[in-house]
């Protein structure tokens, strides 16, 4: 008896949840077609660094990027980003501070930890971390997602 109530409660639950619903927009498609032939453009302007936007919003962004070159140490504030690498191999570094030389040369990090990154491997890179590709093995290609949180002040 308590296994048909217990079940006939659980299914009122499900048919009011389903009846509260509103109607919201579907999910976002893009065509592996679209984000390819747009990287390939963006290539073929830039070789060191192309990058395909998939879609940029308030709360976040994300691009397949290439890479062909080593690049400058950047920081993001806002923005937590996710990177996973989907073709090639590069050497990654992350942590430690940016310096940047005087003559204007792309920043470098000291003290930061270098990590070999290859296709299925995953990186998060939390808001105000340097991070820098210092060394790139032919291309690497991954999908970014920065998420931009805002920051949070501590006591």
């Amino acid at each position: 008896m308590h296994r048909i109530v217990f079940l006939v409660a659980a299914l009122l639950f499900v048919d009011a949840a389903t009846v509260a619903q509103t109607p919201v927009a579907p999910a976002l498609f893009v065509p592996a077609t679209d984000i390819g032939s747009a990287l390939q453009r963006a290539l073929a302007e830039r070789p060191g660094m192309g990058v395909s936007t998939i879609t940029t919003t308030d709360q976040y962004r994300i691009n397949l990027i290439t890479r062909t070159e080593p690049a400058g140490a950047i920081v993001h504030v806002p923005g937590t980003e996710l990177h996973f690498i989907t073709e090639g191999a590069a050497t990654l570094v992350t942590g430690g501070v940016v310096v940047r030389p005087a003559e204007g040369a792309p920043g470098m990090i000291e003290g930061g930890k270098a990590q070999h990154v290859r296709k299925g491997d995953a990186v998060l890179i939390p808001e105000g971390t340097p991070h820098q590709y210092t060394a790139v093995e032919g291309a690497v290609t991954y999908l970014e997602v920065r998420f931009n949180v805002p920051v949070v002040s501590q006591p």
